[in-house]
């Protein structure tokens, strides 16, 4: 790791060991290893990896410094929840359920975070998990549905009480004007410390209207 990489991630992440940074590397090299055979992103996103994928979800690591029970939608290639259970993995009872229902992108989130005790992947439809993760404090998901949609998906557990830390693009003010059609929220608008177009959608007591 180097130092200029480490600083990037400390600015992003917060207090980060330099341990926990080889780790996120680690993780890089996996996901290109492992991409080349199943497609896990676009080529030309291999580029940026670093910037565009991991310092963009270790951002979230801000977030309820305390909170331990974290649920990530949708988790794909990682991004955020492998890499919040890099960060996170040495804090204090932390546990992060990833749901992912295609069965190759499980199997990479499974095998490249053997080595977390904290982590668990379920390779199911997200509709699925609502029996199997029942009482999550914080919920993320990014780039998986327009923010109506992701509401609907997340709403079992945000009605339930957990919060929710959604990344959004550009387009994340239409997004927040349509989902409330349909759905009533508390949010807080986070800027991007990584995508100055990006927001970072902090919602609370969500109910349908």
């Amino acid at each position: 790791m180097s130092d200029d990489r480490l600083i990037s991630l400390q600015k992003i992440a917060g207090n980060v060991s330099r341990e926990t940074a080889d780790r996120l590397e680690l993780f890089e090299q996996q996901f290109r290893r492992w991409s080349a055979r199943i497609n896990l992103a676009a080529v030309s996103q291999l580029d940026n990896l670093w910037a565009r994928h991991i310092l963009d979800s270790a951002q979230l690591a801000r977030f309820a410094p305390e909170t331990v029970r974290w649920l990530d939608i949708g988790s794909g290639g990682g991004f955020p929840g492998a890499v919040l259970a890099i960060l996170l993995r040495d804090r204090s009872s932390f546990h992060i359920d990833l749901v992912e229902s295609n069965r190759k992108k499980a199997a990479f989130l499974k095998t490249t975070l053997a080595d977390c005790p904290s982590v668990r992947v379920h390779p199911v439809r997200i509709e699925q998990a609502y029996t199997l993760v029942e009482s999550p404090e914080i919920v993320t998901a990014r780039a998986l549905a327009p923010l109506p949609n992701l509401l609907g998906l997340a709403a079992p557990w945000l009605a339930n009480g957990a919060l929710g830390l959604f990344h959004k693009g550009r387009d994340y003010a239409s997004e927040i004007e349509e989902a409330g059609d349909a759905w009533r929220f508390d949010l807080v608008e986070h800027r991007s410390m990584v995508d100055r177009e990006g927001r970072i959608l902090e919602i609370r007591n969500l109910r349908a209207r």
